[in-house]
């Protein structure tokens, strides 16, 4: 029964624009992410500048200019990892339109975010990356999870407590 108890649900309207609202979120930061990967060089560079000696962000600078350098084809990987980020991101337009219907989409961007954890827990340590660069990445998917969590739980209020709209007679 609708707007039978207290606390009268959200308007429809309401909770599709914060649904859309947290979407808008999370796609712009898959595209910065996805865009930021392309230049990677320059973006190293700029910040082993803007921090002075660092000891690891020097190394890591050096060692994507001398790839670059030497094995250019190697930053393809990185444009594939920066093109991954831009079609998951397309990928949460279904959400986008018709957020009931592709709830999946939304419970698979959560199941990834908790995924970058044991990632970056194994990978970190085998390719030798200090533990607080594992802490940033894992920071990717703790952050990344909490919209998620909230829209989903946007969604499924949907078709349980929104009053549909009342059809003229």
């Amino acid at each position: 029964m609708c707007g039978a108890f207290s606390g009268a649900p959200r308007p429809y309207g309401a909770i599709m624009r914060a649904i859309r609202a947290w979407l808008a979120v999370f796609i712009i930061g898959l595209v910065l992410s996805g865009v930021t990967a392309f230049p990677l060089v320059a973006e190293v560079r700029l910040l082993a500048w803007l921090l002075g000696p660092t000891g690891f962000i020097d190394h890591v600078r050096d060692g994507l200019v001398t790839t670059s350098e030497q094995f250019p084809f190697i930053a393809y990987g990185t444009d594939w990892l920066a093109f991954a980020h831009l079609v998951i991101a397309i990928a949460f337009v279904g959400p986008w339109r018709d957020p009931v219907r592709n709830v999946w989409v939304i419970e698979w961007g959560m199941i990834c975010c908790v995924a970058i954890v044991p990632l970056a827990l194994i990978a970190g340590p085998v390719r030798e990356l200090p533990f607080w660069w594992t802490l940033i990445d894992i920071s990717f998917g703790v952050f990344g999870i909490v919209p998620l969590l909230y829209v989903r739980r946007l969604i499924r209020r949907l078709p349980t407590e929104v009053c549909p709209p009342v059809a003229a007679r």
